[in-house]
């Protein structure tokens, strides 16, 4: 069934409007039609069953046809820092992020990155547009977020909340991601930190741990910076998910 996103809770009305880009998808695209059933998730995370009601060129509107727990929340929330990445890495990174079940992600400008974002609301706009389509695709409940970029020493300012907050790094010899994660197993609130195609400069090694990231090891190969975070939020999942 195809499946849509709403920004609003569906609690006390039985019709759901949809808008936006959607429409045309509906309308031009799947050429769907009143009485044809799709799923619509609310902003409280709940898969809405409905029947369309009536198209228009600016709206669809869908009889709710019942409520049900969409399931394919992960009991961990994961929030990628990347590393900004040149070409259409990092685009790759939020898609399949979002496909393992990062809730968030925020692209990091880094000492070493090789390339700068020129147009950061542009690139958010479009990371975010990957990040709905890959939601879609994979059927979350939610759409995870894609923050504008930010600098080092701001993401490190953002990190206060988090549970546990991993950073793999080549140079860690004695800390595995393994032990770390069985070591922690009542965390639920996860950041991890990937570097750039260049890795970490050593005074961002540094910062990082007097803000309490942990340096892991992901055994003794060196991943691309496209590959890293993938491995990394499936170790969480594997260890303290939903798999």
């Amino acid at each position: 069934m195809h499946r849509f996103f709403v920004d609003v809770s569906t609690d006390g009305i039985d019709e759901i409007c949809i808008t936006g880009d959607d429409v045309a998808h509906i309308v031009k695209v799947l050429r769907l039609k009143e009485d044809d059933e799709i799923t619509v998730c609310d902003s409280d995370g709940r898969d809405c069953v409905c029947s369309i009601s009536s198209v228009s060129k600016n709206e669809v509107k869908a009889w709710i046809l019942r409520r049900e727990d969409a399931g394919t929340e992960p009991p961990v929330k994961i929030t990628l820092y990347q590393g900004v990445a040149k070409g259409d890495k990092l685009e790759t990174v939020v898609q399949k992020s979002v496909e393992l079940g990062a809730v968030k992600i925020v692209p990091v400008a880094m000492k070493r990155s090789v390339t700068q974002i020129k147009d950061p609301q542009k690139k958010q706009l479009r990371m975010q547009k990957i990040a709905q389509e890959a939601a879609k695709q994979c059927r979350r409940a939610i759409i995870p977020q894609v923050d504008e970029v930010l600098s080092f020493a701001k993401a490190m300012e953002t990190i206060k909340g988090f549970d546990l907050k991993l950073l793999p790094y080549e140079d860690e010899k004695t800390q595995s991601i393994k032990t770390v994660l069985k070591n922690n197993t009542r965390a639920k609130n996860i950041c991890i930190f990937i570097g750039p195609e260049g890795g970490f400069a050593p005074e961002e090694i540094s910062l990082a741990r007097e803000h309490g990231l942990e340096t892991v090891s992901m055994g003794p190969r060196i991943l691309r910076t496209e590959t890293a975070p993938l491995a990394a939020i499936t170790a969480v999942m594997y260890e303290l998910g939903d798999w």
